[in-house]
């Protein structure tokens, strides 16, 4: 997987129409699921710690608002170890700051079979039914799909404006571990595919951009000016994903707390029924 930064724009020169980059540092630098985890951990430090018996009993250390930023940044950071697996010649940019605002892109894509943008949704375990115009999930309708039909348009107009020539996208839409996907649309202008399927289909797809069309684009993408008016440097990466990894570490450990009382819970009935030595304290089983 390439990662051009300043020093391939600097070989190249700049795009046409675009200007000398304006900042120290690069998007190529940023993890996958950079934004979504500072927001997470923002949350986070505002919920009050658990007490040792919530400890003890594994209470999800997540508070209600931050539980479906953690899910989306797990579900970003699996799609991330996905597109490390693409070869040299794609350039992938993680989380991409773009517009005015806090909005970002999940995962940005720049290979020889094109320029895409990823909309990522973490759904592991629920049902979802994908038709040309809505997607349900769980019976309940969302607006992925216009959303990633804006998403790719806002990238194809800063793209396009950099470089100096058109530079379509495509809008990916990555489900993570559906229990069932039915209703899919296999020719929609939106491709929605499951993690499972996503490498395939970006082995699969031929190439339409040249090695120096991909290189003039990737170039282009890896400026925050590119794609935001006013970008602010990032927090730590490495630090960010060291802290959302203790948190994802107690997520579990508090998981696995649950299952094991409950697992002594149920031993200790046993127990009962079969008129076998209870266990002396549910703590025996850890």
């Amino acid at each position: 997987m390439r990662s051009l930064g300043f020093a391939a724009f600097r070989l190249l020169g700049p795009p046409v129409g675009a200007s000398a980059p304006q900042h120290s540092w690069s998007l190529a630098n940023r993890g996958a699921g950079h934004e979504v985890i500072a927001e997470t951990l923002r949350i986070q430090e505002e919920h009050p710690s658990r007490s040792w018996w919530a400890r003890l009993v594994g209470t999800n250390p997540l508070s209600a608002r931050s539980h479906s930023w953690f899910r989306g940044a797990v579900g970003e950071i699996a799609v991330g170890k996905i597109l490390a697996r693409l070869g040299p010649e794609w350039t992938v940019l993680h989380a991409v700051p773009v517009g005015a605002g806090a909005s970002d892109i999940d995962h940005v894509l720049i290979g020889p079979a094109g320029v895409f943008t990823l909309n990522t949704k973490n759904h592991s375990n629920t049902d979802v039914w994908v038709g040309d115009r809505a997607i349900l999930v769980g019976g309940h309708q969302q607006h992925y799909l216009p959303h990633a039909r804006h998403e790719s348009s806002r990238a194809a107009k800063r793209l396009s404006t950099a470089v100096g020539e058109p530079v379509p996208v495509t809008p990916v839409l990555v489900l993570i571990e559906p229990k069932q996907l039915t209703g899919k649309q296999r020719h929609a202008d939106v491709k929605v595919v499951t993690d499972r399927e996503l490498l395939r289909w970006l082995q699969r797809r031929r190439p339409v951009l040249t090695d120096e069309q991909v290189a003039r684009i990737a170039a282009a993408a890896v400026v925050p000016s590119t794609w935001h008016n006013n970008p602010a440097p990032p927090e730590d990466p490495v630090a960010l994903q060291e802290r959302f990894a203790e948190l994802r570490g107690s997520v579990r450990s508090a998981r696995l707390r649950r299952e094991l009382w409950r697992l002594g819970g149920m031993v200790a009935v046993l127990g009962l029924l079969t008129g076998a030595e209870p266990v002396r304290s549910v703590l025996d089983v850890f």
